[in-house]
């Protein structure tokens, strides 16, 4: 049982840190770095893509409570980016 729960640990923190990456990409939150608000669509995108991977890839191992995670993090992060997308002028494009 504590081997599950160390490697349902690591995925969690694995999923915060892409979300994480990707809300920072937005311009969402800052750098830790350096505090800076930095935007760059385009690695904002692959990472939303390595999250929609990951869902597809872990379909049917998840726990409930893994999967309302997951898609309520691809969920945010989809909508984030549109209206990123929106106010640039650009076109949606999600599809992969």
């Amino acid at each position: 049982m504590a081997e599950q729960e160390k490697i349902d640990t690591h995925f969690l923190s694995l999923l915060y840190t892409l979300s994480s990456a990707a809300m920072q990409q937005l311009g969402k939150t800052a750098n830790p770095l350096n505090q800076k608000i930095e935007k760059n669509l385009e690695q904002a995108r692959v990472s939303i893509d390595i999250l929609e991977m990951l869902n597809e890839k872990t379909s049917g191992n998840l726990t409930p409570d893994e999967e309302k995670l997951l898609s309520s993090m691809l969920a945010n992060l989809q909508l984030n980016y549109v209206y990123e997308l929106e106010k640039e002028g650009k076109k949606q494009d999600l599809s992969n």
